[in-house]
This record gives C-alpha cells, sequence and structure tokens, in this order.
C-alpha cells in the first residue's frame, strides 16, 4: 500500500513540474526576470515558450 502512494506521489510531481513553467509568466516584467524574451511570433529553434506576455499571442521564450 505504501508504494502506491509513493507512485502516486511521484506521478503528481512529474505531472505538476512540467505544467509549472507556463503558469507564472504572464507579463513582461515577469518574463525578463526568467531570463526570457517577448516575442510576437512562435518561439524558433532552441528556444521554447515559458510564459506570454501581455496576451496569449506573445510568447515569452527562453533558451534551453
Amino acid at each position: 500500500m505504501r508504494l502506491h502512494h509513493l507512485l502516486l506521489g511521484l506521478l503528481f510531481l512529474v505531472l505538476s513540474a512540467g505544467s509549472g513553467f507556463t503558469q507564472g509568466i504572464s507579463n513582461p516584467l515577469s518574463c525578463h526576470r526568467n531570463r526570457g524574451v517577448c516575442l510576437p511570433i512562435r518561439c524558433p529553434g532552441s528556444i521554447r515558450q515559458i510564459g506570454t506576455c501581455f496576451r496569449p499571442r506573445v510568447k515569452c521564450c527562453r533558451r534551453w
């Protein structure tokens, strides 16, 4: 029974950590604090989206 609780906790941790990157960044100031750049286009190449700036169309992007 303890193993089930451990596996459930681990699963919750993995799933919540993956979605946490885009939840807290929603304005240019927090984007720049997280070493990001606001781009009005899709994040190019080796840069990933970590949030949004102003509106959902403007992405906050950061290098891996």
